[in-house]
């Protein structure tokens, strides 16, 4: 696949990444619409996924429809990989390409139900987005608001339109936050059955039956 090629792929709608859904659609506009330099854009997006849509681990996960953009952005919440999906669409259907990514990231700071639940603090398969800005690929993880950074004592992750902006390996006092420790590559829409089954493998299919059973599935 040549580039030109690529870069058409990466601003298409998919079944997740619904980029042609009207809310999508109206809410790239609101943001972004009068905006010409892409960078500029892709901040405006980045800072709105970030602070609009809360983190919510116990979202439902389970089938592709707890993905697409359209219904993420109107219940207002999602985990990193659903929040990922709607940077991603906004961004398409703002006219800039983008893509999913995946990694296992082990979050030492983490505390709390979801901790309790997988037994561990070790999070396979968490997503982020990559959007084509400068004439490359720039990784930007919108996952935690301000708000519960505060709570939680986890560093702010802020986009300056240029460089990635992922979670830090560590805090401001110097205390391990996040470790990337596998790369999974990257991806025009949610690898459903790969993510449920790496997430099956990591944490057994008992933790991830009762992950279900939290939510009511």
């Amino acid at each position: 696949m040549d580039d030109l090629e690529e870069l058409t792929t990466y601003l298409e709608p998919t079944e997740a990444v619904d980029s042609a859904d009207p809310v999508v659609v109206a809410l790239a506009r609101d943001l972004a619409g009068s905006v010409a330099d892409p960078a500029k854009k892709a901040q405006r997006l980045f800072d709105h996924v970030r602070e609009n849509i809360r983190y919510d681990p116990f979202s439902p996960f389970f089938l592709m429809e707890h993905y697409r953009a359209g219904a993420v952005t109107a219940r207002g919440g999602g985990y990193c990989v659903q929040k990922a999906v709607v940077l991603a669409a906004l961004a398409r259907a703002a006219g800039i390409p983008a893509r999913l990514a995946f990694a296992d990231i082990v979050n030492h700071l983490v505390r709390g139900r979801i901790v309790d639940i997988i037994g561990s603090n070790l999070f396979v398969f968490h997503g982020y987005a990559e959007l084509r800005l400068g004439g490359r690929w720039v990784k930007l993880a919108p996952t935690f608001e301000r708000s519960l950074c505060s709570q939680m004592g986890y560093p702010l992750v802020e986009f300056d339109g240029i460089h990635d902006a992922v979670q830090p390996p560590t805090d401001a006092a110097g205390r391990p936050f996040v470790e990337y420790v596998r790369h999974h590559g990257s991806f025009a829409d949610v690898p459903l059955r790969m993510l449920l089954d790496a997430w099956a493998a990591a944490y057994g299919e008992g933790n991830l039956e009762a992950w279900r059973r939290a939510l009511g599935g």
